[in-house]
């Protein structure tokens, strides 16, 4: 497997603890706000990045899918985050897995999918990505303003791994 798909799920790792853990710190009121569509609340993100990993996971032949937590609560948070952080885990060691066509059938459709080991991961890494994005921007529009996403990319994480400061 490519070095630049486990440095990026390693980033998307890194991303991951500093979104929860910045999140976990907010007021309970906070998990409720959403941008424009009531059903993507902070907390039904942070709930669907967990669940995505898991369903990747299942996807890669890793594990089978977990039923993942609903989130009320700051500990809940604190909870998934350590959820999330053993599933990024897992996701970056099956990076060091030769990439193969993996073939999945829907159970409750009569469809048959066929996708690259790598593609998998990389999506794994994109998910994420999205989703945090869109979480930060929820809480920024509601006036929660404590993550920056410009501290959470690629350079920020250079800068950590290196053990730079990012001020």
């Amino acid at each position: 497997m490519s070095i630049s798909i486990n440095r990026s799920l390693r980033h998307m790792a890194w991303a991951n603890q500093a979104v929860f853990h910045e999140v976990s710190k907010l007021p309970v009121a906070a998990l409720d706000v959403y941008l424009s569509n009531p059903k993507w609340t902070v907390k039904e993100i942070l709930h669907h990045i967990c669940d995505g990993a898991t369903w990747y996971l299942h996807r890669l032949e890793i594990e089978h899918w977990q039923e993942i937590p609903e989130i009320n609560s700051a500990s809940d948070v604190v909870k998934l985050g350590e959820l999330i952080a053993e599933f990024d885990q897992k996701l970056i060691s099956a990076s060091n897995q030769d990439d193969r066509e993996l073939t999945y059938k829907f159970e409750d459709k009569d469809k048959t999918v066929v996708r690259w080991f790598s593609t998998i991961l990389t999506q794994a890494v994109h998910h994420a990505t999205e989703h945090r994005a869109q979480l930060v921007d929820a809480l920024d529009f509601h006036g929660y303003r404590t993550i920056n996403l410009d501290n959470l990319d690629l350079w920020g994480f250079d800068m950590f791994e290196r053990g730079e400061s990012l001020s």
